[in-house]
C-alpha cells in the first residue's frame, strides 16, 4: 500500500513538473505571410491596316467674297453673301500604328451647298439697284489625317485630330439678276456666269469618341472643322478672267461611320496576382 502510495505521488510531481516547463518555454512563432502587389503588365494593342465610312452633315460660311468691277478695275464686296448647310459622305483607308496613334488618308464627297448674295449699285434701269446672285458649290477632298487616342474607357475611346490636304471645288453658274432698289419689277435681264472649278489647300481638325462594337468593328461619332483657302468664283462675262473671287471658305461638320480593322483586336493589361511568400515559422 505505501509502493502505491509513493508511486502515485511520483507521477503527480512528474506532470506538475512538464506544466512548469511548458510555461517557461516560449510559444512557437510563426510571421504571416507576405503578399506583394499586383504586377501589370500592358501589352501595346493590335495594330493593323483599316477601312472607314462616313457620313456628315455640315454648316458652311463663305468669306469675304468680292466682284471685279466692269471697266473700273477694282473689287468692291458683296452687299450680301451666305452658304447653305450641306450634307457629305466619305471612304478611307488608315493604320493603327499602336494604342494611342492612327493616321488615314480620306475622300470626302460634299453635296451642292447654295450660295445667295447681293450687290448694290447702278444697273441698266436704275441708278440705285440691288442685285440677286444665285449659285451653288460642291467638292472632293483628299486629307491625309493624323488621330491621338486621348482616353479609353471601357468600349469608350476618345480622340483628337487633324489632316491637310486639298479640296476640289466646283462653283455652278452664278445667275445674277439686277433690279431696282425698292422696286423689284423694274429688273435688267438676268444674266449667267460660268462657275469656277480647281483645287484649293484645305486643313481639318477632328475630335470625336469610337465605340468598339466588335472586336474588329467600331463605331465613330465626332465633329470635323474644314477650311477650304481662297480662290475664283465666277467668271466674268466681258472678257476670259474670272470676276467673282472669294476667301476661306469653313464648315462645321458633325459626322458619324464605321471603322474596320485587319489586325485583330486589341489586348486588355494582364494582372498577375504574386504567389505569397511563406517566411520560415521558429519555434
Amino acid at each position: 500500500m505505501r509502493k502505491i502510495f509513493l508511486a502515485g505521488a511520483a507521477m503527480l510531481l512528474a506532470g506538475v513538473g512538464v506544466a512548469g516547463a511548458a510555461d517557461v518555454l516560449p510559444a512557437p512563432y510563426v510571421e504571416a505571410p507576405i503578399y506583394e502587389a499586383p504586377v501589370s503588365q500592358p501589352v501595346a494593342a493590335a495594330g493593323g491596316w483599316y477601312l472607314r465610312g462616313d457620313a456628315g452633315y455640315s454648316w458652311n460660311k463663305v468669306k469675304g467674297v468680292d466682284f471685279l468691277q466692269g471697266g473700273l478695275g477694282t473689287y468692291a464686296p458683296f452687299t450680301t453673301a451666305s452658304l447653305r448647310s450641306s450634307y457629305s459622305v466619305g471612304v478611307g483607308v488608315g493604320y493603327q500604328i499602336n494604342h494611342r496613334l492612327r493616321t488615314d488618308v480620306t475622300l470626302d464627297y460634299f453635296g451642292k451647298a447654295k450660295f445667295r448674295g447681293s450687290t448694290t449699285g447702278s444697273c441698266g434701269v436704275a441708278t440705285a439697284c440691288t442685285s440677286t446672285d444665285l449659285s451653288s458649290i460642291s467638292g472632293f477632298g483628299l486629307l491625309a489625317n493624323a488621330y491621338v487616342d486621348l482616353y479609353k474607357q471601357g468600349r469608350f475611346t476618345f480622340y483628337a485630330g487633324g489632316g491637310v490636304g486639298g479640296t476640289r471645288v466646283k462653283w455652278e453658274d452664278l445667275n445674277n439678276t439686277s433690279c431696282q432698289t425698292g422696286n423689284t419689277a423694274n429688273c435688267d435681264p438676268s444674266f449667267n456666269h460660268g462657275g469656277a472649278a480647281g483645287w484649293r489647300f484645305t486643313y481639318a481638325l477632328m475630335a470625336g469618341a469610337s465605340v468598339d462594337i466588335t472586336c474588329s468593328l467600331k463605331a465613330d461619332v465626332g465633329y470635323r472643322y474644314r477650311n477650304i483657302a481662297s480662290g475664283a468664283m465666277f467668271k466674268s462675262l466681258t472678257s476670259a478672267g474670272y470676276q467673282g473671287y472669294h476667301k476661306s471658305i469653313s464648315s462645321h461638320e458633325v459626322r458619324g461611320g464605321l471603322r474596320y480593322g485587319f489586325g485583330g483586336c486589341a489586348e486588355q493589361e494582364v494582372y498577375i496576382e504574386p504567389a505569397p511568400v511563406m517566411p520560415a515559422v521558429y519555434k
